[in-house]
């Protein structure tokens, strides 16, 4: 490939390296430049574009990121399209990921140009979750290269998605004068969360005494209810009334009295330490840690997750948690365990009104801009109708700027209001008090709307969430006109996190730009980039101002 500045009338059959803007609609990065594009540019007065130019055996970024994404054995995953050079990798079902970083190493070795960055191994995944991603960094690369890079991926496995399967479990908690009744009850409903991203079942749960003897004849009472004419394996979960002290505490001498194996007591994972792996009878019994208690990742999530998926780890993997097994500062999942549910629709989204800017351009103590009429209506309900008669998803409006009277001009459209004390701080405040609202909700994608558009319908809402859903929720999906960028747009979950570092008066630009997830962009005409911002803009716009 050869890059750099080529004279126009030249540039025939190029790919353009740099988006160009024109009066007629810009010309994207990464655009074959064709005979029509060539007399736009010159006729426009543009001598010189910066290009590149393909040599035999080159292939296009798109052309390259296809071909390595076809040499991935799609065990337990689905890819996206190739876009702007990159594909993305996502798990199909709840599982375990599993990469082999000495392929993932060895492939990127092979040229600069190909990258593939994938998650940390062995990896607790949700369908429809972001696992990896192949890149091409430059608009084109050799064809040798991305051959040999090929190679590597169908020789052997770089990462894959193992599949969690439905276990059987038992649950058995030791009773202590000190524990509370209903701190075991609260033990029974987080196990219960946490065994539904694989669809098992708790089927017993018995109660017994703080002994060694009583919970080996729990065990044995729990492996008697087994049926080997099932499918389901079964699993059992002790929770200790007290922490396991020492290798001959209850918990581990009760195994080895129902005549089974101690794997592991005591783990390299805070939290998580405490924590006990045996078997009885080729059944997995697992003494959990007090930690487990609580829905928060901890030591516990790591074994438990292994065994469902069918690879129960040994003593040597456990040992090798160190590096990484300090939970404390991680951030939990961007869902909340309790709120997160096998059957959730990856392309489900809620919407997002953001109406809490001080409208500082209507001029000092001027009207509020929201509160100006368009046929009739507040702007704000115009707008926040209009997302709800879109019947996308629920509705949040986010205020800040006179909340009060902005909260009772939506009274009666069902929109929940969240306000936003620190909305002086600028937009991306209000973004994330919008986001915790649809993470309150269990949603994984939010649209994000701005309350000043009064030209934004029902019909181009839905024509967002239209190919959101046909993406499969993988997406950002963003309204553009005559291919420039503008409002709504709809962000996954895969974003959320970099929506939570965002401060001051910035928008999700920045976090659309450096996602690595494709862009769909959605024609919807100049509603899309058209804003009242001052009086005279809402004037223009066909608005009349109110106090």
């Amino acid at each position: 490939m050869k890059f750099g500045p080529i004279p126009t009338v030249e540039a025939e059959g190029s790919i353009l390296a740099h988006s160009q803007p024109l009066s007629s609609g810009k010309l994207s990065k990464g655009h074959l430049l064709q005979a029509g594009d060539i007399a736009r540019l010159t006729a426009e007065g543009i001598s010189t574009v910066i290009a590149c130019r393909l040599e035999p055996g080159d292939l296009t970024e798109d052309e390259a990121a296809e071909r390595l994404s076809t040499a991935i054995k799609p065990k337990g995953l689905s890819r996206s399209p190739a876009s702007t050079g990159r594909v993305n990798f996502y798990a199909s079902e709840n599982g375990l990921f599993l990469t082999d970083r000495a392929v993932v190493d060895r492939f990127n070795a092979v040229d600069p140009a190909i990258t593939l960055a994938c998650l940390s191994d062995r990896r607790d995944v949700r369908a429809g979750d972001l696992v990896a991603t192949i890149k091409i960094i430059p608009l084109a690369v050799a064809g040798a290269s991305v051959a040999a890079a090929a190679a590597i991926l169908e020789q052997a496995y770089a990462f894959e998605v193992a599949p969690y399967r439905a276990h059987r479990v038992h649950l058995i908690a030791t009773q202590l004068p000190s524990l509370k009744p209903s701190v075991m009850e609260k033990t029974a409903r987080v196990l219960e969360a946490r065994l539904m991203p694989s669809a098992s079942r708790l089927v017993s749960e018995r109660r017994v005494a703080h002994q060694a003897e009583a919970v080996a004849e729990a065990l044995r009472a729990s492996l008697e209810e087994t049926l080997p004419e099932r499918d389901d394996p079964p699993l059992i979960v002790v929770f200790g009334a007290s922490a396991v002290a020492d290798q001959e505490d209850v918990i581990p001498s009760a195994i080895r009295l129902a005549d089974g194996d101690v794997t592991q007591v005591g783990l390299p994972v805070d939290p998580g330490n405490l924590l006990v792996l045996g078997h009885v009878d080729g059944v997995p019994v697992i003494g959990a840690p007090g930690c487990a208690r609580s829905p928060k990742e901890n030591g516990f999530d790591w074994v438990l997750n292994r065994i469902l998926a069918g690879h129960p780890p040994d003593r040597a993997e456990m040992a090798g948690w160190g590096v990484g097994g300090l939970l404390m500062e991680i951030p939990s999942r961007p869902l909340p365990r309790l709120a997160a549910t096998a059957d959730a629709d990856p392309a489900a989204f809620g919407l997002v009104v953001l109406a809490a800017g001080r409208a500082s351009r209507m001029g000092e103590g001027g009207r509020h801009k929201l509160l100006a009429e368009f046929e009739g209506e507040p702007l704000v309900r115009r707008s926040v109708r209009q997302a709800a008669e879109a019947k996308c998803g629920p509705v949040t409006v986010v205020t800040g700027h006179r909340s009060a009277e902005v909260a009772e001009a939506l009274s009666g459209l069902g929109a929940q209001v969240e306000d936003n004390p620190d909305f002086a701080s600028g937009m991306a405040s209000s973004l994330k008090v919008g986001l915790a609202a649809i993470e309150a909700q269990g949603l994984p994608g939010m649209m994000v709307l701005l309350a000043d558009m009064p030209n934004v319908s029902s019909a181009d809402i839905a024509a967002l969430a239209q190919a959101y859903r046909k993406a499969g929720g993988k997406a950002i999906v963003r309204a553009v006109s005559d291919g420039q960028r503008g409002n709504p747009v709809v962000l996954p979950a895969a974003t959320f996190e970099a929506l939570k570092a965002l401060e001051g008066d910035i928008g999700a630009r920045p976090v659309i730009e450096s996602a690595g997830l494709a862009v769909i962009d959605v024609e919807i005409g100049p509603a899309a980039r058209l804003d009242v911002d001052t009086p005279e803009a809402i004037l223009a716009a066909g608005g009349i101002l109110r106090d």
